[in-house]
């Protein structure tokens, strides 16, 4: 059973009053134009944060106060959280990427995205995902984490493909981004030599865990020209 979206209250309230609606005409636009039984008090509590309308009811919801259905949305952070918010049904955004509904429902359902770069791409241009939201919506942070420390500690241009598979950017991109990073990891780890063995010991060690504890923060910085 999916849970619901998460359903932004105060933006329902502040919809619904710039409409000049009471929680009734909503109850009741909900009955007429989509067929779903809806009490006032059901608004109210949905406008209160008390309990969330399901994808359906949002989505009329939606319909009714004559507005997007992401603008009923908190923060989107699932790929089916994401796909509501676009006002997509399943069918049409596996249509666009290029897979099989059933595919990608299997995909939405499990949380891990199987699809392949170019479908990758599709994926984040259709649903207008930042790089950060798409590793999220597609359960694939600690994969990138796992590769980013593999590739500032040992030989960064044999992550360049991995990466590239992982995230839907070519990977000329990728590559000054991984040198830059090999590059800053390396001189933390340089700067803390020293030729008394327990300050060596101790040094590396700090400079090696801060580093490597950060390093997905490190990576979007660079990526997204922060720095």
């Amino acid at each position: 059973m999916h849970s619901s979206p998460p359903f932004n209250a105060p933006a329902a309230r502040r919809l619904r009053a710039a409409l000049g609606m009471a929680p009734g005409h909503v109850a009741y636009g909900l009955r007429a134009q989509y067929g779903l039984i809806v009490e006032p008090e059901t608004v109210m509590a949905w406008e209160r944060g008390e309990i969330s309308p399901n994808s359906a009811e949002l989505t009329a919801l939606a319909g009714v106060l004559w507005c997007a259905p992401g603008e009923l949305l908190a923060e989107p952070v699932t790929l089916r959280e994401h796909r509501i918010a676009r006002g997509l049904a399943p069918d049409e955004l596996a249509r666009r990427i290029g897979l099989e509904t059933n595919a990608y429902q299997k995909i939405e359902d499990t949380g891990r995205w199987k699809g392949n770069e170019r479908q990758s791409v599709a994926l984040a241009q259709t649903l207008g995902l930042t790089l950060s939201q798409f590793v999220a919506a597609t359960g694939k942070q600690e994969e990138l984490a796992e590769i980013l420390r593999s590739a500032v500690t040992t030989r960064w241009q044999a992550y360049v493909k991995p990466l590239a598979k992982l995230l839907p950017v070519p990977r000329a991109h990728l590559e000054p981004v991984l040198e830059r990073m090999h590059g800053d990891y390396q001189a933390k780890m340089v700067s803390t030599l020293s030729w008394n063995s327990t300050s060596f010991e101790a040094g590396t060690g700090d400079a090696g865990r801060e580093y490597l504890a950060d390093i997905v923060a490190h990576f979007w910085a660079l990526a997204s020209g922060d720095r």
